[in-house]
């Protein structure tokens, strides 16, 4: 191996920083606002339908963002993009802590989502698959296992803040709390050294026998929408589905935060299964585990069921984004994968704010969540139908590969 191709130690570096800076951002961008919807509800008499579109103005405002900051990443290197996205969305939560009406929270969530973690994912994440050759898949997972952290720590935490200083209170504190402790992490970040010539003729040859990518772009699209739309409802409605057994807004908390804690070790199994047996069938065994339990929480009725049961949904669950994102790295060149994964990615955020919103939705038209749940099982089975079928062409393309 040419001595300029070495795996460099500042990569580990980078896979800390970006765990770090995604479990506050994307904690709190993606189902952070779990913990105020109930508060809101009570506080302003706003529909959980209603509050919930903030979260959807959120995820949007990501899904888009993305989509643009992802290639501007490749364009002026991943450090001054995400610094300016965890500065924006660092304000925009201040913001939120004098905001009263629900356009405002609209306006303010879309803005935070296009110009401040959609500046975070997608180069972030480019970013950890780029200063990886080997072992690729556990990097990522690491790095997502960070995001899972915040997916259950933000609204654990987001829930004792409310209660001790209300509502503005909790916006304000998170937003004092990301300008703190991620502007000085996104100064950690940069690109990768440049590669030799030898291996990037290494990836032209490799790029002959993959899928073209605007095939594999479109088939990852359409699937990370389906299995975005299972994969929130619960995010988004397992706290209040507990509130609404009669456990309070703190036992509620703790039970998606020990979710989402062994959803860390899930994330990281996931990546290193993904190194051993490849991107898509760990992607594929990861939905089918989240496809097969995600409608059992209907059925749950005390506390202690809906820690245990959350424990194990969990584990399976978390291994999906992380599948995502491997699949996405190995499928595609390294000239095109931070547009990649943007689109990608975007797809995979209209699925989450779909997912969320039809989940207050139903629950204001039925008066329950039986519908909501069901709707996130049919996702997740049409999610595996078209990943299955990924997985086949890309292992005929390998059979031919090796028969010629």
């Amino acid at each position: 191996m040419d001595k300029s191709d070495r795996q460099p130690t500042y990569r580990w570096v980078i896979v800390t920083a970006s765990a770090l800076i995604l479990a506050v951002s994307m904690g709190a961008t993606v189902n952070g606002l779990s913990a105020f919807i109930v508060p809101m509800q009570d506080a302003f008499g706003w529909q959980r339908g209603d509050i919930t579109l903030i979260n959807f103005s959120g995820i949007m405002g990501l899904a888009f963002g993305g989509l643009v900051m992802g290639p501007l990443a490749d364009r002026k290197g991943t450090r001054p993009v995400v610094l300016g996205g965890v500065i924006v969305l660092g304000l925009c939560y201040l913001a939120a802590s004098v905001v009263t009406s629900l356009w405002q929270f609209y306006l303010l969530f879309f803005i935070g989502g296009f110009f401040g973690a959609g500046a975070i994912f997608p180069p972030v994440m480019a970013a950890v698959g780029n200063w990886f050759q080997v072992g690729v898949g556990t990097a990522i997972g690491i790095a997502s296992a960070g995001q899972a952290l915040g997916q259950g720590g933000v609204p654990f935490v987001s829930s004792l803040l409310i209660g001790s200083f209300g509502i503005s209170g909790a916006f304000g504190i998170t937003g004092a709390v990301m300008l703190a402790a991620l502007v000085p992490l996104a100064c950690l970040l940069r690109n990768p050294p440049q590669r030799s010539a030898a291996m990037q003729q290494s990836d032209a040859a490799e790029e002959e026998n993959r899928l073209p990518t605007r095939t594999v772009v479109m088939r990852m699209s359409a699937a990370i929408t389906l299995c975005c739309i299972c994969m929130s409802v619960p995010l988004m409605h397992l706290v209040p589905l507990i509130q609404d057994r009669g456990f309070s807004a703190e036992q509620a908390g703790s039970v998606i935060f020990v979710m989402l804690l062994v959803a860390i070790i899930g994330r990281l199994s996931f990546g290193m299964l993904a190194d051993r047996i490849g991107a898509l069938p760990a992607y594929m065994t990861a939905t089918a585990w989240m496809t097969l339990m995600v409608f059992g929480f209907i059925y749950v009725q005390n506390i202690g069921s809906f820690y245990a049961y959350a424990v194990i949904y969990g584990f399976g669950y978390a291994g999906v984004m992380t599948g995502v994102l491997v699949s996405i790295r190995m499928l595609t060149p390294p000239s095109r994968r931070a547009s990649a994964i943007g689109i990608v990615i975007m797809f995979g955020w209209f699925g989450h704010a779909i997912g969320g919103y039809q989940g207050g939705l139903l629950y204001d038209l039925t008066g329950n969540y039986t519908a909501a749940y069901a709707v996130a099982a049919l996702a997740g089975i049409l999610n595996l139908i078209i990943v299955s079928s990924l997985f086949r062409k890309t292992r005929r393309l390998e059979g031919m590969a090796m028969a010629a």
